[in-house]
């Protein structure tokens, strides 16, 4: 039997063995501590471009290949390296301080190496047998989570996900088996009324697509009114529930934010609740940013409610500091959370789904699953709870400090006072009577050019705004004061350029 020489580059043997793999990690990692050192400097002592610009035909350019070609010069560890290093020069700086864009956190650096552990392990977390420690991993996990929000945790149950737009659709899922009235998932739902559910114009947009994946239509999402603060308003849920009705749907549920992505608004859950309890719908709350306010003493108030929804989403990888994609779907009523997937796989599963809590793919949208349970849990075992509402505390309250700077500022209005982590505003400079939008939207653009801080922009009913989402814990108030430093500076120019 003949074998491939363990010198040839990209032999079997050569890939798998052992000390050229602890060569290459010890060099990986110093290459990342390096980087991390270089990412978390203070913002005005921070050379590094938080996102490098770069037009995205360029980048697909500068990245193609044929992988048919290997510099043999040096060894793999020295090409390796040489490969992340241009990687790490083009990607977007999470960990710099002055990152305040979308809503992703700067993993914790422990989270890293567990990502390696899963990824060499590759255990999956369908049937037990293929990930037992991380099956047990996920349970103690979702328990945890459960309590956090105030379940009775031996009665709820739930999984962890790749994102809320798989939670959602999961938990929707969920509903519709458990509201119809008939088996959906076996018959169908042609036959019958169009389904719904009520939801503020803030949900997130994976919300819109469930409706439409699950056939009910763009008349899938009945809005609800919201309120000045872009809370769903309660007191509209009667007129939204009529509107679904004179249309011929049936309302199943009603989808809450806590709290919705463009603002950050929570909506008022004791009363959504309420309602729910007297129409007899499903109450789902997409806490995938948000419900991470359940583990603060000071912001807990905020998810006041959220233990009497039938179902939430709730992201680690936003306010958990875990890296993507790690979302919780859990179920108040744990029989529930085998309501979307109600189907028999002999090659798997050998009893029926409430007899193998333990056989997750029953539950969730994946079969291959990761090992999503590994970061969260070590986490937890090293810092505790602490780790988490300390970040929550720290992030909620600089975005709290922030709206003061702008509310103060005679240039700046603020949208609403912040709730959560995100504030959104726009520069209206004194004496300017033009088009407020293309000034934000060059100020957007400039900023994102010179990448020296990275914002985004969200489009509200005043018009285009901008928008930050402090979730770098190492974010100071200088930053955000030389934010607006570079926004005044920018905001001249382009005036400059009008006149």
């Amino acid at each position: 039997m003949s074998t491939v020489s363990p010198e040839i580059p990209g032999s079997v043997s050569s890939a798998l063995e052992a000390e050229g793999f602890r060569q290459m990690g010890h060099a990986v990692v110093d290459l990342l501590a390096d980087y991390l050192a270089q990412a978390t400097r203070a913002g005005a002592e921070n050379p590094m471009p938080v996102l490098p610009h770069a037009d995205p035909n360029a980048m697909a350019e500068r990245w193609a290949t044929d992988f048919s070609f290997v510099d043999l010069a040096g060894t793999e560890t020295d090409r390796l390296v040489k490969l992340l290093q241009q990687v790490l020069a083009g990607s977007n700086h999470l960990h710099h301080p002055r990152y305040l864009g979308h809503q992703v956190s700067a993993p914790l650096p422990v989270t890293a190496l567990c990502e390696m552990v899963a990824g060499l392990l590759n255990n999956g977390t369908a049937v037990y047998e293929m990930g037992p420690v991380s099956t047990a991993m996920e349970r103690a996990v979702i328990r945890w989570m459960a309590g956090q929000i105030g379940y009775e945790a031996e009665a709820a149950d739930g999984f962890l996900t790749s994102g809320g737009s798989a939670g959602n659709l999961t938990a929707l899922l969920a509903a519709r088996q458990a509201m119809a009235g008939y088996d959906v998932w076996t018959e169908g739902q042609s036959r019958q009324e169009p389904l719904c559910v009520l939801a503020s114009g803030q949900i997130h947009y994976s919300l819109q697509r469930v409706a439409q994946i699950l056939g009910w239509g763009q008349g899938g999402i009945v809005p609800v009114a919201l309120d000045a603060e872009f809370r769903m308003d309660p007191a509209a849920l009667a007129e939204a529930y009529q509107t679904a009705q004179r249309q011929g749907r049936k309302v199943i549920a009603v989808v809450a934010n806590a709290c919705s992505t463009a603002t950050g608004s929570y909506d008022p859950l004791p009363a959504i609740a309420d309602f729910c309890e007297a129409h007899g719908l499903w109450l789902h709350v997409d806490g995938a940013h948000g419900a991470s306010a359940a583990l603060s003493d000071t912001y807990r108030s905020l998810v006041v409610g959220l233990d009497r929804a039938d179902s939430v989403v709730w992201d680690a990888h936003k306010m958990m500091q875990m890296p993507g994609l790690i979302t919780a779907v859990l179920f108040k009523r744990g029989r529930d959370s085998y309501q979307a997937f109600s189907q028999q796989a002999s090659y798997l599963f050998e009893k029926d789904p409430q007899e193998e809590w333990f056989n997750l793919a029953h539950r969730t949208l994946e079969c291959t699953k990761r090992m999503l349970s590994l970061k969260l849990y070590v986490a937890l075992k090293l810092y505790g709870k602490g780790v988490f509402s300390n970040f929550i505390d720290q992030t909620y309250g600089l975005a709290r400090h922030f709206g003061t700077m702008l509310e103060t500022a005679p240039d700046f209005e603020l949208a609403l006072s912040p709730q959560s982590n995100i504030v959104c505003f726009r520069h209206t400079p004194k004496g300017w009577a033009g088009d407020l939008d293309d000034l934000q939207a060059f100020l957007r653009k400039s900023l994102l050019e010179e990448a020296r801080f990275y914002v985004v922009q969200t489009r509200l009913p005043k018009g285009l705004h901008l928008r930050t989402t402090l979730m770098n814990p190492l974010t100071q108030p200088e930053d955000l004061a030389a934010l607006l430093t570079e926004i005044r500076r920018l905001g001249a120019q382009y005036l400059g350029q009008k006149r």
